[in-house]
């Protein structure tokens, strides 16, 4: 019997992700858009702050566990930025190509291409859980001048994974999953989950 999870995400991008990496686990992943939920503000400075309260807004609507992720590309050039600011490095309401657009701005005439995304978890099995299972991971890569592939999504065009020789966005699924931060970061957690009752 599976277990129902709300993703408090309305990225199509990670829901597609999560849920083909939560497949086996026995969990049903329910996107927070079928319970009327909104995306929550993302006022802090860290990638683990923003995806707890992620998780507590979209467990205390929705009743379920929760699982949030906080993610975006670090950028050696830039002093970590874009960071908590990935979504909307190019002003609210950017998409991805203002996005990948603004840090093609920024880098120009940089030499140091070294950038790496990072993904932290948050499960909760109720908005007031006391143990919130955490989980992150690192993916080191370089940044391209300009973008190559179709797939993907954020700055994966421009995110250019050495010992694949191709772009994230050139990546099949399964080995993007495989490779990624949110991939990493998602193994580790729902090994974690499989304890839960």
């Amino acid at each position: 019997m599976s277990r129902r999870i709300v993703l408090a995400s309305s990225n199509p991008g990670k829901l597609r992700e999560f849920r083909a990496l939560l497949a086996d686990q026995g969990f049903e992943l329910v996107a927070q858009g079928e319970f009327g939920i909104d995306a929550t503000e993302e006022p802090h400075p860290t990638f683990l702050e923003n995806a707890l309260a992620k998780a507590r807004y979209a467990a205390a609507i929705s009743r379920l566990p929760a699982l949030a992720d906080d993610s975006g590309l670090c950028v050696s050039a830039l002093q970590g930025e874009p960071g908590v600011r990935s979504a909307r490095f190019a002003g609210a309401g950017a998409n991805d190509s203002a996005n990948n657009a603004e840090l093609l701005r920024r880098l120009s005439g940089q030499v140091d291409r070294t950038a790496h995304y990072t993904c932290v978890l948050v499960a909760l099995r109720a908005d007031d859980d006391p143990e919130p299972l955490v989980a992150d991971a690192r993916w080191s890569g370089e940044l391209l001048h300009e973008a190559r592939g179709g797939g993907g999504f954020g700055y994966d065009p421009l995110f250019f994974v050495p010992e694949c020789g191709c772009t994230a966005a050139e990546l099949a699924t399964d080995a993007k999953n495989r490779l990624s931060h949110r991939g990493r970061a998602l193994r580790e957690l729902a090994h974690r989950l499989s304890s839960w009752r």
